[in-house]
């Protein structure tokens, strides 16, 4: 049985060996109120993010607190819109319409470097 590799959890990763770093998916929950304005840019923006940096190593869960206000309580959601990385850990919180790519991959913890 082959090792797998694994990345400590504060260690930055290239964009490009993200998916194989972790052995697995990305795990995001986005929070969103309807369709605001703000969500619906947080939505587009995180959908091209994980497109083009994460490409088939994710899954994206978009939440309306308006429909599902009990999940919004339990992950203790106090800003619209948030995402949640929950896998890998640590676990992340990025407040926003998240269109500053930058710090995005920050809070992803991927790095260009």
């Amino acid at each position: 049985m082959a090792k797998s590799k694994k990345t400590p959890k504060n260690t930055k990763v290239k964009v490009e060996d993200a998916p194989n770093s972790i052995g697995g998916k990305y795990i995001l929950r986005l929070f969103v109120t309807g369709n605001l304005p703000n969500s619906a840019r947080a939505i587009i923006n995180i959908k091209a993010i994980c497109e083009k940096y994460l490409k088939d190593a994710y899954e994206l869960e978009i939440v309306d607190i308006y429909q599902q206000p009990l999940l919004a309580l339990t992950d203790e959601i106090i800003a619209i819109p948030v995402l949640i990385k929950k896998f890998p850990l640590p676990e992340e919180r990025l407040i926003g319409d998240l269109s500053d790519v930058e710090m995005v991959l920050k809070g992803l913890h991927l790095t260009n470097n």
